[in-house]
């Protein structure tokens, strides 16, 4: 039997949308299921962290939520609502920045004026622009520009852009204030949130990168009206993995709850753990296979799609080695294809280089895997997994064509 215990998700107040503005929900052919049962949950992850009062949420307006970041000196709020992104001049005004440097995969008309003079750069999103050529280049017009370290850099746009410019500010005179306006559902549930920065290099994904604490996140959900439906996927990977690691169900709610939700998670996990030496491992649920899907698929499977397949991968894993029961098993393909997100493996994808990429997982030992699974204390560190292992779980998963 699967184990249960009493648990909960982050609790939010009932979402209104302001008269006249349009829901930014997803398009046709990519709503949830419904959650059947929304009373329980199975982990106690969340139950804990806002037991000890961190990441509270704050309800701003009826339709404006701000979850916190506690950090103590570098604390900084999440705003997450139609229209945050128009505060942006106060947060400005706030870190004191007499100049700023605007770096925006979208158009001029997402970013407000910052209220200072700004030099405006243009960025691209897409794994392949997530390098460190385009760091050191951003760097260089920084210092052309004059930045100092009293200034800011604002982001604007999917994972990748807020990845790059996040790496740059971090490294720039040793770091300068960022603000970042994800405009994406995974950049807004996930890469904009908790300060981690990295680019791919050759031999793998986020292998170079730093810590480096944003002054404020802007998850403005206009931006989400316009997304293509594989946009709204790949964001629904992350939130699909976030029902096992603490969130509980959230599959039905209004975007803005899980937006909030899920970022309510992780800013509290990130308070406990900023540097990943222990309970922030959880929120690398599913990613283990996925970054190396996303890797050998040359990124033609997007990072949510990957995290996906990943997710259903930790709980078949767990499964096989005793640590949850048949029916958490079938719960982890459930959800995730709940959320109409991909179960299957690659047609194309080989075992055998899968194992091999992830043996340059940076959680991997000389002794044997690690993933991050599921069990009866809830999702933990689970290292010196043999490989034999992990290949005959990969060889017992379904295949199926690339999305």
């Amino acid at each position: 039997m699967a184990h249960t215990r009493p648990g909960g998700r982050v609790r939010l107040p009932g979402t209104a949308e302001l008269p006249g503005r349009p829901r930014a929900e997803p398009p046709q052919g990519t709503r949830q299921a419904p959650a059947r049962d929304r009373g329980s949950g199975r982990h106690t992850v969340t139950g804990m962290l806002t037991a000890q009062r961190t990441s509270p949420i704050e309800q701003i307006t009826a339709d404006h939520r701000r979850v916190s970041v506690d950090l103590g000196s570098r604390s900084y709020p999440i705003d997450i609502g139609p229209g945050v992104r128009r505060i942006l001049p106060d947060i400005v005004a706030r870190i004191g920045a007499r100049r700023a440097v605007i770096v925006s995969a979208r158009p001029q008309d997402a970013v407000p004026d910052p209220g200072v003079p700004v030099l405006r750069l243009a960025a691209r999103d897409g794994e392949a622009d997530k390098n460190l050529s385009n760091v050191e280049a951003l760097c260089g017009r920084f210092a052309a520009f004059g930045l100092t370290r009293s200034d800011v850099v604002i982001s604007c746009g999917g994972g990748t852009t807020t990845d790059v410019v996040g790496l740059a500010a971090a490294l720039y005179h040793r770091g300068v204030a960022v603000v970042h306006l994800p405009t994406s559902l995974l950049a807004q549930v996930d890469a904009s949130v908790g300060g981690k920065t990295a680019v791919n290099l050759p031999a793998g994904k986020n292998l170079l990168g730093a810590y480096w604490q944003p002054s404020a996140v802007l998850c403005d959900t206009d931006h989400l009206r316009t997304l293509p439906r594989r946009e709204w996927i790949n964001g629904y990977g992350e939130i699909a993995r976030a029902h096992f690691i603490g969130t509980g169900d959230l599959r039905g709610l209004p975007v803005t709850e899980q937006i909030t939700a899920s970022v309510a998670l992780k800013a509290a996990v990130v308070a406990r753990d900023e540097r990943d030496s222990s309970l922030r491992h959880i929120l690398n649920y599913g990613h283990t296979l996925g970054h190396a899907l996303e890797r050998v698929t040359d990124f033609v499977l997007r990072h949510g799609e990957a995290v996906a397949i990943g997710t259903v991968f930790a709980g078949r894993l767990a499964g096989e080695l005793g640590r949850i029961g048949d029916d958490r098993v079938r719960e982890h393909l459930d959800v995730v294809r709940g959320y109409g997100l991909p179960t299957a493996l690659p047609t194309e994808a080989d075992a055998a280089e899968l194992v091999a990429v992830m043996r340059l997982d940076k959680k991997s030992t000389n002794t044997g895997l690690t993933f991050v699974l599921d069990g009866a204390d809830g999702p933990q560190l689970v290292g010196d997994i043999p490989e034999d292992l992990v290949m005959k779980t990969l060889g017992d998963m379904p295949r199926g064509p690339l999305a």
